[in-house]
């Protein structure tokens, strides 16, 4: 190169102060993008267990799950305080143990068992967050906050499905209109002896509809929130954003195709031991079972296959759905802004130990299925086996949003596993359930899982790593005396926490 072809000092200067002022420039949009706070969209099925493929069970494809925990935190063993769902719920929406909040039943709302109580979305509309809420995230809508928690809340059906309309024909023709008020108990009855779809809850519904996904509840809800997101109805704020799915609570009603993934002759299951019941206290058992159509320590396969295919098809369709909802959220450009929290309320029997539906200890109905996926600080597909509880949602997330607990919170935030999941968890996990008006309790180690059905002298005490299945019951074991006096003492310590706020 000649002299006369070197640069100009002052082309030099020039290019300098650009490549600063880039820079410059770059840092203060990542500042400014960090300092944005966090939007949130929380997932809460209703009677889901474990059985998707995203939470390691092969029976049950759930390929948007699946994406889902490929960019998350998969918690391995996380645990509702109460497998019932008003109770779980209000604990899971309050951070406190449901000897804190006094809900213990469906039929009691927390704002009047304690007063005052901030409950999760009121906590983000009160920080200035849109929030809204769809499908079931309180019990019911007697117990739905309104104008304090939410911007916007809305509440679908079930479109009305062929069977049911012409069991209404049916009917009609020999009795008149259902309408009638002297019709009104014929037509209940006369609905729910029709077809295993037209069931309620006893003995509880099963079946395919003729319906397309958008005409099933939850095909709404998938689509209402993939609706909000399209239309940014959220404007300039952040946004908190509940969806509540509802299958696969019973009636197990999904369209055929989902029935069609799922062929009776191929679902496979643990058949009940006879002796099952042999060393476990009575009031372990919920008797929900009978409801169902089974007996004790009886097999009964074609049914027990049916019900199982019913209740599959239910999780394939509302993965379907959650589908819809992660797409829009990816259009919407607020995939890398928003965290994602997806569980259940409660576990969910399928004919383990006889049992059928919730209200156990057993590990098929405390543990639920949780992802955590927090942009820029959750490692991508990585799983936990740190125990962790419902009550540690809402810590955690005012932690992640950086924001202050309006009342007192009894869970611990799970942000330090978030950011590094080889971390220990809780050293205990603890589960209550009522029989009349006692308790049962529970607490589960890394290892061991103990219960009390009111006193010692009816007690579990199970090894987890060598009996993951709970099958026998070493609390009457003399060789596990002093595992025993471990865990009585850490279950009277749990249960003292759990009744004192901090």
């Amino acid at each position: 190169m000649g002299l006369g072809d070197r640069p100009r000092p002052i082309n030099l200067m020039k290019k300098r102060i650009h490549e600063v002022l880039g820079a410059t420039i770059a840092i203060l949009a990542s500042c400014l993008i960090q300092a944005k706070q966090s939007n949130v969209l929380f997932i809460i099925c209703d009677d889901l267990n474990v059985h998707l493929s995203a939470a390691g069970y092969d029976q049950v494809p759930t390929p948007e799950l699946d994406g889902l925990a490929s960019e998350s935190i998969t918690f391995t063993r996380a645990y509702c305080q109460y497998p019932v769902c008003g109770p779980s719920r209000a604990s899971l929406l309050s951070g406190l143990y449901p000897e804190s909040t006094g809900v213990l039943n469906n039929t009691v709302d927390i704002r009047e068992t304690r007063p005052g109580t901030v409950s999760l979305p009121q906590r983000f509309k009160d920080s200035g967050y849109w929030t809204v809420g769809v499908g079931k995230i309180f019990h019911n809508s007697k117990f739905t906050p309104t104008e304090e928690a939410w911007d916007e809340f809305i509440k679908f059906t079930n479109d009305k499905h062929g069977i049911e309309i012409k069991a209404q024909a049916e009917f009609e023709a020999k009795n008149g209109s259902i309408d009638d008020r002297k019709n009104r108990q014929a037509w209940k009855a006369f609905l729910r002896a029709y077809s295993t779809q037209t069931h309620g809850q006893t003995p509880p519904g099963y079946g395919p509809t003729d319906l397309s996904d958008e005409q099933h509840m939850d095909g709404k809800n998938a689509r209402q929130v993939a609706d909000w997101l399209d239309n940014q109805s959220y404007g300039e704020k952040p946004f908190f954003i509940a969806c509540g799915i509802q299958k696969p609570h019973v009636p197990f009603l999904a369209p055929q195709k989902y029935f069609d993934r799922f062929p009776l002759g191929e679902i496979e299951y643990d058949p009940i031991r006879l002796d099952d019941w042999e060393d476990i206290p009575e009031k372990a058992a919920s008797l929900r079972f009978r409801p169902f159509g089974f007996e004790m320590s009886k097999e009964n396969d074609s049914l027990r296959r049916e019900y199982m295919q019913a209740y599959h098809a239910c999780i394939s369709f509302i993965d379907t759905q959650l589908g819809l909802v992660f797409d829009a959220l990816k259009e919407s450009g607020h995939w890398e802004d928003t965290i994602i929290v997806f569980t259940s309320d409660h576990g969910y029997h399928l004919g383990e130990h006889s049992m059928w539906g919730k209200v156990t200890l057993f590990e098929e109905c405390a543990r639920v299925p949780m992802m955590m996926r927090v942009p820029g600080m959750t490692p991508a597909g990585v799983k936990s086996d740190a125990l962790v509880e419902h009550v540690d949602f809402y810590p955690t997330l005012l932690e992640l949003c950086e924001l202050d607990a309006a009342s007192p919170l009894q869970g611990k935030s799970v942000v330090p596993l978030l950011k590094n999941p080889e971390m220990k968890g809780k050293n205990y996990a603890y589960t209550v359930v009522s029989r009349g008006q006692q308790l049962g309790r529970s607490i589960r180690s890394d290892r061991w899982r103990y219960a009390e059905w009111f006193d010692a002298e009816n007690a579990e005490l199970y090894d987890l790593k060598e009996d993951p299945k709970e099958y026998t019951n070493l609390a009457r074991n003399p060789e596990y005396a002093s595992r025993l006096k471990i865990m009585r003492k850490a279950l009277a310590e749990a249960k003292q926490s759990a009744g004192r706020e901090r």
